[in-house]
């Protein structure tokens, strides 16, 4: 089981809607197309439309694997006192003294731009539990990171 926010949850829907009710039949159109135009065997066209085809189809299962194990978490009900899903953490990063923002969420909404970095990730794995004021250790590829959570929001 996975929780989403309502908006991802909502994206996730209208994407799926978008692969079923126009990509597929766009797809199925253009296999059909290739198909009539001859020999199959050294047709490239239709291997492509065929290749294409089965992504789609793979896309398609995938997000509706996604939804139907999804969970719309309600965060009016979430407190602030520790880390998890869907809190905006404030950090600083002991060794340089740089302050960073974080919003942890799951991993279909994560995204560096925004500042929204994923639950599975070894950052937000190292300060899901914790509270204001402590320190974490967290592996990264580069070393070890020292943090200090400094404020924690919904």
């Amino acid at each position: 089981m996975e929780y989403l926010s309502q908006e991802c949850y909502d994206n996730l829907v209208a994407e799926l809607n978008e692969l079923i009710n126009v990509e597929l039949p766009r797809v199925k159109n253009e296999l059909v197309e290739a198909r009539e135009k001859g020999d199959l065997s050294e047709n490239f066209e239709y291997h492509a439309a065929k290749r294409e085809h089965g992504k789609l189809l793979g896309k398609i299962r995938f997000k509706q694997k996604v939804l139907h194990y999804a969970r719309v978490l309600d965060t009016s009900n979430l407190d602030s006192n520790t880390v998890g899903l869907f809190r905006k953490v404030e950090i600083t990063n002991i060794g340089n003294g740089f302050k960073m923002a974080y919003t942890i969420v799951n991993p279909h909404e994560a995204n560096l731009k925004e500042s929204k970095i994923s639950i599975k990730s070894p950052i937000a794995e190292a300060l899901v539990g914790k509270k204001v004021g402590d320190t974490v250790d967290v592996q990264v590829p580069s070393g070890i990171l020292k943090l200090r959570i400094d404020n924690i929001s919904i």
